[in-house]
């Protein structure tokens, strides 16, 4: 039985969520529905990284089994005409190496955050930016990042919902830099806490606008207390943008 890579993007904004939901559509489940609709079989697809309602994705990765072996352009191809109207694309697609999985195999995952930080309102990209109309100052959000990067207890920033283990990973990235009126923020580790993105730009905004000193940051993390950290970002501005693989 083939297992095919992909890599998909999605605007996640008509959606619940990544996985399947009870309450709503999901990309899963239109990733799933075309294929099953060329394919003529029920499948199963498995992603690199659960997105939340209205995170979008540029290089989301998922592996799927068919029991039929396809030309992997044709699973690409096929499945594209199958997702329209959705905003769903298999950017690329390609038989997975043996013992591939899309979730366990994957050593890093990145994510970017987009601040549109001006006074007016967003036209075109307002379901994909946070919009900040107050000043925000990058340099300093960076600085306050440079205190979460490594490996640390990430309670504070991690939702009351979140299922994981532990709330110990390790931050390898969280740059913040100005392009224009934007404020990106660059984050990445090998495994992210349950809205612990979103929760370390909403702390940050805090120290770019003034309202928080640097070493708040850091007091924050220490504190090991949800009730310590900043508001949380809204899921509009986020985006999974790559998975590394070993």
């Amino acid at each position: 039985m083939p297992r095919y890579r992909l890599v998909v993007e999605y605007d996640g904004t008509p959606f619940s969520g990544w996985q399947h939901q009870e309450n709503g559509p999901s990309v899963q489940a239109a990733l799933e529905t075309a294929i099953a609709r060329f394919a003529g079989e029920t499948v199963r697809v498995h992603c690199a990284g659960r997105t939340d309602a209205g995170v979008h994705a540029t290089h989301q990765v998922v592996h799927l089994d068919l029991a039929k072996a396809w030309p992997a352009e044709t699973v690409r191809d096929a499945t594209n005409a199958y997702l329209k109207p959705d905003p769903v694309a298999v950017v690329s697609a390609e038989t997975a190496p043996d013992g591939f999985h899309a979730r366990f195999s994957a050593t890093r995952r990145h994510y970017r955050y987009v601040i549109l930080n001006r006074r007016a309102q967003p036209a075109l990209a307002r379901k994909r930016v946070w919009h900040v109309p107050w000043a925000l100052d990058a340099a300093v959000m960076h600085e306050a990042a440079q205190l979460l990067v490594g490996r640390h207890d990430f309670t504070t920033f991690r939702a009351s919902e979140c299922q994981a283990d532990s709330p110990v990973r390790t931050l390898d990235r969280l740059d913040v830099g100005r392009h224009g009126d934007e404020i990106r923020i660059e984050a990445a580790a090998r495994s992210f806490l349950h809205s612990q993105v979103r929760s370390l730009v909403g702390t940050l905004a805090m120290a770019g606008s003034g309202r928080w000193r640097v070493a708040d940051v850091g007091a924050a993390l220490d504190a090991r207390a949800r009730a310590a950290c900043g508001p949380l970002a809204p899921p509009t501005g986020l985006y999974l943008v790559g998975v590394d693989y070993g």
